[in-house]
């Protein structure tokens, strides 16, 4: 049966950035669906999984190689990893601090996190999911440290999807388009700015992190054992208006 495809028992999941918006709504429907899910951020996120059953917690700063080798490297076993670290400082980023921070964190951070996961993942044959963005294949004229580092997340899915396959791992990318959380709320609150948005988004309406997590699961199951080097946009159609 088709549906067989996507049974995930018995496995481990880690997502970075699970504090909060899309990493802990994507770490919440991994724990639903029966994975094991190990939940990271700068600070354990303990509170957002309160009560919730097969998700534990640990501090995890992607900007640390040495933690994210300590973290990942210590788990016996682990068959997912998904990418969702990361920060956007709007207006800020032609500093060339600020510009090399958002870089640190969104796309160098990825790769740590890969590298340190990859051994448990090759001995797993399991899989990366990264969280790539809309600004993944468009500019963005008041972010251009985000949009790098999104644009370098699609070019680093690509290439590592190249690297590891010989080492039996798939590695994805999820493109969401305009998700409402706590880095869009500004944008949101906007309305001249939230209008021409959902004017354009053929679904008419916002995203929520919770419509993200139905292509995580298929990318993360069975069902899609020959994806790998996908950039799946998840954005009610704003890409292709």
């Amino acid at each position: 049966m088709i549906l067989d495809r996507f049974s995930v028992a018995d496995r481990v999941a880690v997502v970075t950035g699970a504090g909060r918006g899309i990493g802990a709504a994507i770490a919440r429907a991994l724990a639903a669906e029966g994975w094991e899910v190990l939940a990271t951020d700068r600070d354990a996120p303990a509170a957002a999984f309160a009560g919730v059953a097969g998700v534990r917690t640990a501090a995890l700063d992607v900007a640390d190689a040495a933690a994210s080798t300590q973290v990942l490297g210590a788990l016996p076993s682990l068959d997912l990893l998904v990418n969702a670290a990361g920060v956007i400082r709007r207006g800020e980023e032609f500093d060339l601090e600020v510009f090399g921070q958002v870089v640190d964190v969104n796309l160098t951070g990825a790769m740590r996190t890969a590298s340190a996961a990859l051994p448990a993942l090759a001995a797993a044959g399991g899989s990366i999911i990264n969280i790539a963005s809309m600004l993944t294949f468009f500019g963005g004229g008041r972010v251009p440290a985000y949009a790098a580092s999104k644009g370098g997340i699609g070019q680093l899915t690509k290439s590592l999807a190249i690297a590891w396959a010989p080492r039996g791992v798939r590695v994805n990318a999820i493109a969401p388009g305009w998700i409402s959380t706590d880095l869009t709320r500004e944008l949101e609150d906007d309305r001249g700015r939230s209008e021409a948005i959902l004017a354009r988004t053929p679904l008419g309406r916002w995203g929520r992190p919770e419509d993200l997590t139905g292509a995580v699961a298929f990318l993360a199951s069975p069902a899609a054992a020959y994806v790998t080097g996908v950039i799946l946009p998840v954005d009610g159609g704003y890409a292709i208006t």
